[in-house]
């Protein structure tokens, strides 16, 4: 409710657009002086944008579509406004929010600290982002025990970004209620779009200047959800969830009231950024890789670790006796369990559930592709890997399809054929040799590969089966990475072979053949 005192009315300034909009509709003849204007124009005129300046360290870098994002963040801050950034997946909203970071620590003479909430599965991917696009920035991640992460957080002044996940905020929260963050940055946010759940309750009790959300889904579809959102980067500018209920979700919903609609429309609007990929297809590369790192659950570390030291030993005792050069296809077998244990170690164990931390990150992205309308081709050198992730499928509804060496020739036609013009079937599942060559899948636009495979160019094979003649679509590949395994050291072999030659290996043992005795032991470190 408004009160007029001596003739004025206060007004929270981020009200400024929907009152211009209400003006804009009237006939009264208002004075508006020139900070009001010069605000509504910087939400309502996209060539506003146009004056302010982009990071010099990132000019040459961001493409025209992440230089208007971020120009926006800067816009949001600037006026202490919050907001969401709601692009398509891969168009890069994380390098647009790190560069708003970036600009900040470095024209600010005594930085105050900020803090990044994500999913578990996304904390390394965070880590490895920052460093990449600014290595001088001071990361630091709250991890181990309960104890040692509120000595972390206790000191978190002394660096510049916070990264945590939303399980370990829900259980550290206390350790927070005295910060003071810069940038509160949620990750996924529709991880809080249910405003009674846990995560949504810590992370709004989180205090700071400018709150960003970034979720590559649709926040249209439940109006609950969205103010849930709104609720944490803007606290009650879609007023009380009551209220907002009673203006907007029971009139929309329930008898399709477009006035109301309309209104909900005008006041977000300004607070949020979403681009799809056919919005910015010509600044696009047609195919954009992505690497996301995830982390072993405690049991499956503890497993990988007693492999490694037990593979270790038994391949020292292999060269002792046969030499390096005889040793080598023996060598691979064995290494070839630590990848499995990266993937899950039901590959080889029975009965085991410590759980695996790739097929968690896995499922969440694949979650996010379909319900953002993506169709996923998913391949994997382990075709028992299928059964796991295939029961991951059912549990949520998904239809696949399943693609092996044992499918028949004319099923394998009619799989793809089936898979390029059902909507429904959002998810194949192709084993890497089965589907490495001979098939035309452009009905999909986002490739995954569940393993790094030593035959980088097989898996570039694979990858072309979206990417190809015919594909109307960018199309975003994801490779999944074990942190601190041997497919973290696999993928940087990968590179260096690749950057020696661009003919790169034909078949695992010629890859094998390739690697000295220091770099074969060294995936062992």
């Amino acid at each position: 409710m408004l009160i007029f005192k001596n003739g004025k009315v206060n007004l929270p300034v981020s009200r400024s657009m929907e009152l211009h909009q209400t003006l804009s509709d009237t006939d009264i003849n208002v004075e508006r002086n020139e900070e009001y204007i010069n605000l509504v124009n910087s939400f309502s005129d996209k060539k506003h944008l146009d004056n302010i300046p982009v990071n010099k360290d990132f000019e040459n870098i961001l493409r025209d579509y992440q230089k208007t994002g971020y120009k926006w963040l800067k816009t949001l801050e600037h006026y202490g406004f919050g907001g969401i950034l709601a692009d398509d997946m891969g168009l890069g909203k994380t390098l647009q929010v790190i560069v708003a970071l970036w600009d900040y620590v470095t024209n600010t003479e005594n930085p105050v600290t900020s803090i990044v909430v994500c999913p578990s599965s996304l904390v390394l991917n965070w880590k490895a982002e920052l460093k990449k696009w600014c290595p001088k920035l001071k990361v630091t991640v709250p991890s181990g025990s309960s104890q040692n992460r509120a000595k972390i957080i206790k000191n978190c002044g002394k660096y510049n970004v916070l990264i945590t996940s939303y399980d370990l905020l829900k259980r550290d929260i206390e350790e927070y209620e005295n910060i003071d963050f810069r940038y509160i940055i949620a990750d996924e946010a529709q991880y809080i779009k249910n405003y009674n759940t846990q995560n949504a309750i810590s992370l709004k009790s989180l205090k700071g200047q400018i709150k960003y959300a970034l979720t590559g889904t649709p926040i249209e579809n439940s109006l609950a959800e969205l103010w849930s959102i709104f609720d944490y980067v803007m606290p009650g500018y879609l007023y009380t969830y009551a209220n907002f209920s009673k203006k907007f979700e029971t009139p929309i919903v329930k008898y399709n009231n477009q006035a109301s609609l309309e209104k909900l429309k005008q006041m977000i609007q300004p607070f949020i950024l979403r681009r799809m990929k056919a919005d910015v297809l010509k600044e696009l590369p047609e195919k954009t890789i992505t690497v996301v790192k995830n982390e072993m659950t405690p049991v499956q570390r503890k497993l990988y670790l007693a492999y490694v030291s037990q593979i270790k030993q038994q391949v020292e005792e292999k060269v002792s006796v046969n030499g390096f050069e005889k040793s080598k296809l023996e060598i691979l077998m064995l290494l070839t369990r630590l990848r499995q244990v990266c993937c899950h170690p039901s590959l080889f164990l029975e009965n085991y559930d410590g759980g695996s931390g790739k097929l968690m990150q896995c499922m969440e992205i694949i979650t996010d592709a379909i319900e953002a309308g993506h169709k996923i081709l998913l391949f994997s050198q382990y075709t028992s890997m299928f059964a796991i992730l295939e029961e991951e499928l059912k549990n949520i509804n998904i239809r696949y399809l399943k693609l092996t060496g044992d499918t028949d020739v004319e099923k394998r036609v009619e799989m793809v054929d089936t898979f390029n013009n059902c909507e429904d079937i959002k998810v194949f599942l192709i084993s890497l040799k089965a589907g490495g060559t001979g098939l035309n899948l452009t009905g999909a636009d986002v490739v995954m590969h569940y393993d790094p495979w030593w035959n980088l160019s097989s898996e570039n094979q694979a990858t072309d089966r979206a990417y190809r003649i015919g594909q109307k679509n960018s199309v975003q590949v994801y490779k999944f990475i074990t942190a601190n395994s041997i497919e973290e050291k696999i993928h940087s072999l990968q590179e260096k072979k690749a950057k020696l030659s661009e003919d790169i290996l034909s078949t695992d043992t010629k890859f094998i053949n390739t690697l000295t005795k220091e770099e074969i032991m060294s995936l062992f470190g």
